[in-house]
């Protein structure tokens, strides 16, 4: 994408003006119609979509040069971009996603390294990771994500921003390139905690009710990467204790920390092979590494193996949700810690990964709304913490989040 425009508006007047190349590879370079913005409750902002997302006029990638070619522009919009939309965002273009948004990194082999603005030298997660990257170097006020086994919370944890992984089938996916459907869901970033609430009041509700009973997991604390990360975290969490409560800890007695990555890897990786082994099998679609062997771990899942760990799945699902039951929270570590240096090795980073996931498969497993915040750095480099609530509780945890933000905005000021 050679320029990214800016709608500057008000009630008399819009304004189209030039506001920056895209140096931290973020954006595709695919042309489409331009598509007028609408006045509403999100006139003046500007959005970036993620390339599974249909547009209307453009084609859909899903991250792999073959997809992109054998696209055709796309009839219809996806439903949750064109509520955006509706609410007056600006579209100015489609941003990266690792291929088939089945990775976490944020590196397509495919494709330039996004860049972490807030980290240079470290990745900035995926699968959303030009979307994370363009909203975090203020490319765009919005830019909608996707995570599936987190790609909304580790790249916002990467990058210093605000994530939210909704409910589970809470926001509608049409439109959208399924991955596993019974973990997808929509998501999106945003620089201000304000303007991530607009956005989802325009797909949620509920109440902002109070969280009673708040919890953690010490078998997830201690997936935390070191001595350092694990200072930083317990800072935070002594910060979010000081607005919602002292915090008991709990366990999960369906699954421990192995059985439930297991359990979410199988059904990921069997439905992504449901979804897209046909295509993939009739041609060499030179996927990128990591991608191609998980791919080729899901085709090997067997219909046995799926039902015993649906079942599983189920048990973690009514075991949390009965602990939280209407007014619990869950307080834990999004992610290890900070982002892994984009100049790591490929094990190293697959180390993380799996590190990484052991963390937020939970949410994932459950369906429970999940909302990372950026409370702490490690190594200069930013560190988020996750609240996880009820189901159906994504605006109180965004109200309890703004709570926990601004009261972090007055001790440091």
């Amino acid at each position: 994408m050679n320029d990214i425009l800016k709608e500057v508006q008000n009630d008399e007047t819009i304004a189209m003006t030039v506001i920056t190349s895209d140096p931290f590879n973020a954006f595709l370079d695919l042309s489409g119609p331009e598509i007028p913005a609408k006045p509403g409750a999100l006139s003046g902002t500007t959005l970036a979509v993620k390339d599974i997302f249909d547009v209307a006029g453009y084609p859909t990638g899903c991250g792999n040069p073959q997809k992109l070619a054998e696209s055709r522009p796309a009839g219809h919009t996806a439903s949750a971009v064109q509520v955006l939309l509706d609410a007056g965002a600006l579209f100015i273009g489609k941003t990266q996603t690792e291929e088939f948004a089945f990775s976490l990194t944020g590196h397509n082999a495919h494709f330039p390294r996004p860049i972490n603005p807030a980290a240079p030298d470290r990745m900035t997660g995926g699968s959303s990771s030009g979307s994370v990257a363009a909203v975090a170097a203020g490319l765009a006020d919005i830019a909608t994500g996707s995570d599936t086994g987190g790609s909304v919370r580790a790249p916002a944890s990467y990058c210093g921003l605000v994530g939210l992984r909704s409910s589970h089938g809470a926001i509608p996916l049409d439109g959208t390139m399924p991955l596993s459907p019974s973990f997808d869901v929509f998501g999106w970033f945003a620089r201000d905690m304000d303007l991530y609430r607009k956005v989802a009041g325009l797909f949620l509700s509920g109440g902002d009710g109070a969280f009673q009973n708040i919890m953690r997991l010490p078998e997830q604390e201690a997936l935390v990467a070191g001595p350092d990360e694990q200072r930083a975290y317990e800072t935070a969490r002594t910060a979010v204790e000081a607005v919602v409560g002292a915090a008991s800890p709990v366990a999960l007695a369906s699954a421990g920390v192995e059985e439930r990555y297991w359990c979410m890897r199988r059904i990921q990786g069997y439905e992504a092979w449901r979804e897209h082994g046909d295509w993939l099998s009739a041609a060499d679609r030179q996927l990128g590494p990591g991608v191609k062997e998980r791919f080729e771990f899901g085709r090997q899942v067997s219909a046995e193996s799926l039902q015993a760990d649906t079942i599983l799945r189920e048990a973690v699902r009514n075991e949390l949700t009965d602990i939280l039951a209407d007014d619990g929270l869950l307080i834990s570590p999004t992610v290890p810690g900070a982002a892994p240096l984009a100049a790591s090795t490929f094990a190293d980073v697959q180390d993380y990964r799996e590190r990484a996931l052991r963390l937020l498969c939970v949410s994932g497993l459950t369906g429970l709304p999940e909302l990372t915040l950026p409370l702490a750095t490690v190594g200069g480099a930013p560190f988020g913490l996750s609240l996880t609530g009820p189901h159906g509780s994504d605006l109180a945890l965004l109200a309890v989040g703004q709570r926990i933000l601004e009261a972090q905005t007055g001790a440091m000021g």
